[in-house]
């Protein structure tokens, strides 16, 4: 049987979080948000978006990229929630049978105001 790998990532919310206030939060999951719009229309993420419902609220996000590993790593530090220190990078990879998932191009939000919970 032949496999798909993909590398995932989980971002979690670090125990040393700064503590920002309503405002700073704002600002920041804008620029969060800008940041992986930017990765998903460069190709680079296939699919993003945050975790409810988990059962460790440190776990935030989730998304899978079209890339290796490392080159994953290095475009996921770079987002402004993980330079700051709120988020950290848990990457992997994930397999699963050859054809099992697709993904469709989407129009990504990139600030809160364009995202709703529907």
């Amino acid at each position: 049987m032949k496999f798909d790998r993909y590398t995932v990532i989980l971002l979690t919310l670090r125990d040393d979080a700064p503590v920002l206030d309503e405002a700073e939060a704002a600002a920041l999951q804008d620029r969060h948000l800008a940041h992986g719009a930017n990765m998903q229309e460069r190709g680079l993420v296939l699919a993003r978006g945050p975790l409810l419902d988990q059962d460790d609220e440190r776990f935030r996000g989730f998304s899978v990229w079209s890339v290796d590993p490392e080159t994953a790593r290095q475009h996921a530090e770079a987002d402004p929630a993980v330079q700051i220190g709120r988020l950290a990078v848990n990457v992997m990879t994930w397999m699963m049978p050859a054809g099992n998932l697709t993904f469709t191009k989407v129009h990504p939000p990139r600030s809160t105001s364009e995202a709703t919970d529907d």
